[in-house]
C-alpha cells in the first residue's frame, strides 16, 4: 500500500494532551506509547495509527464540537 502521509499533518497531535492519566489521548486518539515513539515510527506504522484513530473517530481531532 502506498503511503500518503505527506498529505497528512506531521502528527495527529492537536495540542490537547491527556496521556499522563489516560491510556488514550483525548486530543489525538493515540496511546501514550504511540505519542512517545511517534518520531521513531516508520511511515507504515504511522499510517496504521492514522487509519485506526480515523476509524475510531473518538478523539477531539475528529469531533466537530471539540468539547
Amino acid at each position: 500500500m502506498a503511503s500518503n502521509l505527506h498529505a497528512l499533518p506531521d502528527s495527529p497531535c492537536i495540542g490537547v494532551c491527556s496521556t499522563l492519566f489516560d491510556e488514550i489521548c483525548k486530543g489525538c486518539g493515540r496511546t501514550a506509547m504511540e505519542v512517545s515513539n511517534w518520531v521513531f515510527m516508520s511511515d507504515v506504522e504511522k499510517r496504521a495509527v492514522w487509519e485506526r484513530i480515523e476509524r475510531e473517530g473518538t478523539a477531539m481531532r475528529f469531533r466537530n464540537d471539540k468539547d
